[in-house]
């Protein structure tokens, strides 16, 4: 093993434990999980930064995207201020490395693509117009049509994964939720079941396609605080930062994309020390 691989390694590993740490806090009722019980107290009026559904039986906290939907899809509109503003305050802050580091769903598809597989693919004809998918996701699905469609996160009910798994969790700890399910749990079950296999073969696709949390703060990457910087004077485009990025983009040249999650590959694999975090206030070098 070289250095750069074994310096992956450790990285992955320190990442992982802060992802597991982070899912676990997140998901903090434990006892939820063995009665079927949603907790309510106190702490839901809250909207934690990834993406984890409210529905889940260990959920102490709301999701942001599913906030933000019961406040556009209100019987009486009514501007979500506190929602907005709290997302706006990650992005503003943090950008997409809450996607590398507090996101739960992030994190079972990091463990899902670590599961063995005859071929994992980097990339493939289509990937970077498919990418563009997850702002139409955030636009249409969590914005617009919750507007006009009264009392329906639509992106909730149809599509998000992160609520597939809650219903899961709840059926298995509560076996008479099974006789409800209906067409729209089935739909849900198939999208998880194409997200899943899709992870074995490609890193976070729910994340590159689909995600609008990640869409969001996306658009934040290239003002937030938290940023990552090259040092063109020490890096010699050896591309080992390119081969170990998740989502397939090129370090050097793309450090400030929206697509970044600021996982850190990059950092830890890079021979000559040229790429790290820093403050949006330090000095470009």
């Amino acid at each position: 093993m070289d250095k750069g691989s074994g310096s992956l390694k450790k990285h992955n590993i320190f990442r992982s434990c802060i992802q597991f740490v982070a899912t676990l806090i997140q998901n903090a009722n434990f006892k939820g999980f063995f009665t079927g019980d949603i907790y309510k107290g106190q702490s839901k009026n809250v909207c934690v930064p990834g993406l984890n559904c409210y529905s889940c039986p260990g959920a102490i906290g709301s999701c942001p995207i599913g906030s933000l939907q019961n406040s556009l899809s209100a019987y009486r509109f009514k501007f979500p201020y506190y929602v907005l503003g709290l997302l706006i305050f990650f992005g503003v802050i943090l950008g997409r490395v809450i996607c590398a580091f507090l996101c739960p769903f992030g994190f079972l598809q990091d463990l899902i693509y670590r599961i063995p597989f005859f071929k994992k693919i980097k990339s493939f004809k289509g990937d970077r117009v498919l990418r563009w998918i997850k702002y139409a996701v955030l636009i249409v699905m969590v914005i617009v049509l919750p507007i006009f469609i009264k009392l329906t996160p639509i992106f909730c009910k149809y599509l998000c994964p992160s609520g597939t798994v809650a219903g899961i969790f709840l059926m298995i700890s509560n076996n008479e939720l099974f006789a409800e399910v209906g067409k729209i749990f089935t739909w849900k079950v198939i999208v998880l079941a194409i997200i899943v296999v899709g992870s074995l073969i490609i890193s976070r696709p729910f994340c590159k396609y689909l995600c609008p949390l990640g869409a969001f703060y996306g658009l934040f990457n290239k003002v937030s605080v938290l940023q990552m910087s090259v040092d063109e004077h020490k890096c010699t485009n050896c591309g080992l930062c390119k081969s170990s990025c998740v989502m397939d983009i090129n370090p050097p040249k793309d450090v400030k994309s929206a697509e970044c999650i600021r996982c850190g590959n990059c950092a830890s694999t890079c021979p000559s020390k040229a790429i790290g975090y820093c403050s949006v206030f330090a000095k470009k070098k």
